[in-house]
């Protein structure tokens, strides 16, 4: 028998397979039945920093660091009756009664307001972990690349100030350095970095003359963005790595693991193919391990990652020899 058993960001976990933030995991039937299918940990849906700051008598507009269009406000007031950080609490609470394993809430936030207080409830709750779901556009003309860096750094660290649960973040490829900035994030004291979120997308409806959104869902061909970073990143980093985005079978989840994750998130494809993938993707991961002789995950993970002294030359090369088969 393989041994499928890690770390997520820090705790044990019975397997890599991590179900990612979603609206799925806002409901306890689905946390209990992605247990019983073997999933190693769940990640709760994400409430908004804005939906915290709402519920805790701050006005939106008198908070400088929303500035939201009144269509965001309405957004939030409207989330807020059926998602209220009342029953977000009370979620974790009734999930660590339902099953045995990690409970992680998760944050979506972009500012390091009063909202970050709000961990201390998270972790009296009982909550396993806390996942930062953080982004930041770098649309701003008028700030910089290290003014927008600065911004995880701050959450980061407000967040620490306010509990002891074990953190990780979750963020973009949007960086002008993304693999100093990623490895200066993990000398944070953060347990885990997940690459990457989804993040708005948008399209237009031609007829409507409105903005909406697209590519709502991971598609497989995704695979290859976070693929591309895990390689490139695990040996350099000094905190765990969780893949995510286009993970949508379990020669996905081999390959995650080939380039170094430490753990692997799903979401997309439980929407678009059922829980019972949970099942299947456990199950290819050990068939391969058992047809390879690999008896746990530590004798292959990170087996094809880049070392820390030829990652330009292996983009590179690669690059070359993909690109001269081309005619």
């Amino acid at each position: 028998m393989v041994n499928l058993a890690t770390k997520y960001m820090g705790l044990d976990v019975k397997n890599p397979l991590i179900i990612g933030s979603s609206g799925l995991t806002n409901s306890l039937e689905n946390i209990e039945t992605f247990a019983k299918l073997g999933a190693g940990a769940i990640i709760l849906k994400s409430l908004f920093e804005e939906q915290i700051l709402h519920e805790a008598s701050h006005t939106l507009k008198q908070d400088s660091s929303t500035n939201l269009y009144p269509e965001a406000e309405d957004y939030i007031r409207n989330y807020t009756k059926q998602n209220s950080v009342g029953q977000y609490l009370d979620l974790i609470k009734s999930a660590k009664k339902r099953v045995d394993i990690p409970i992680i809430a998760s944050i979506n936030c972009n500012s390091a307001s009063e909202w970050t207080s709000f961990a201390k409830s998270i972790e009296a709750a009982g909550a396993d972990g806390l996942e930062l779901n953080i982004f930041v556009l770098p649309s701003d003309i008028n700030r910089s690349s290290v003014q927008n860096e600065q911004v995880y750094f701050d959450i980061i660290n407000k967040v620490k100030a306010e509990t002891h649960l074990p953190i990780s973040v979750k963020l973009s490829y949007h960086f002008s350095s993304l693999a100093s900035t990623l490895e200066k994030l993990s000398w944070t004291g953060i347990k885990s970095l997940t690459l990457f979120n989804r993040f708005f997308s948008p399209d237009m409806d031609i007829h409507k003359l409105t903005v909406k959104p697209s590519f709502v869902f991971s598609q497989p061909a995704d695979l290859g963005i976070s693929l591309r970073w895990i390689a490139l990143l695990s040996k350099r980093v000094r905190c765990e790595l969780s893949a995510s985005t286009g993970v949508h079978n379990g020669e996905a989840l081999i390959k995650q693991l080939l380039a170094g994750a430490q753990t692997v998130q799903i979401a997309s494809v439980l929407y678009k193919e059922g829980f019972e993938r949970i099942l299947e993707m456990i199950e290819t991961l050990s068939k391969w391990m058992d047809e390879k002789g690999f008896a746990d995950l530590e004798s292959f993970r990170g087996l094809l990652s880049v070392s820390k002294d030829d990652s330009g030359a292996y983009e590179r090369v690669q690059f070359m020899k993909h690109f001269s088969d081309i005619e």
